[in-house]
């Protein structure tokens, strides 16, 4: 009996050292990751795991961020799921989706206050990505679904040359 509870104790800590770890963030933190990112380029996606366009966009921006790492690109997936969701329903969602890139969740209820301080337009609706290179000055905001070639066309703008 206790080569069993030994055994399956084991088993649960190597799946808890390989899962996704999720970290609990606020908007004021989105924005000071942004802030002291300078000679990075970040694509944020907002993103949930009951939007079927979020989970549809999702690896195709895995790939193309994972093909311009050597360029300093950095991609961050910022869940705005429900908060009982958090964190286990979303790590598992994003183990059983191959999601490999760093994730967290929101930890905010009032879309009035955290939407603007992304971007001014956006209204609230995922799936919506923010692109940022502070050292170039570009910024840009998309509040839709984007196909791998376009999302790859902006973020090449972002990088520039």
């Amino acid at each position: 009996m206790k080569k069993a509870f030994l055994i399956l104790s084991l088993i649960t800590l190597s799946i808890a050292a390989n899962s996704q770890s999720i970290k609990k963030y606020k908007i004021t933190d989105i924005e000071k990751y942004i802030a002291t990112s300078k000679d990075s380029v970040l694509v944020i996606n907002f993103w949930a795991t009951f939007c079927k366009p979020c989970v549809a966009e999702i690896p195709s921006f895995i790939k193309v961020t994972d093909q311009y790492k050597h360029r300093g690109v950095k991609l961050l997936l910022v869940s705005l799921d429900l908060p009982a969701f958090y964190p286990a329903k979303i790590a598992s969602f994003a183990k059983a989706h191959n999601f490999t890139s760093t994730i967290v969740w929101l930890d905010e209820t009032n879309a009035n206050y955290f939407c603007p301080k992304i971007d001014p337009k956006w209204s609230g609706s995922i799936p919506a990505t923010l692109i940022v290179n502070k050292k170039t000055g570009y910024r840009k905001f998309f509040e839709e679904e984007m196909e791998e070639k376009k999302f790859e066309e902006e973020l090449k703008a972002a990088i520039g040359n």
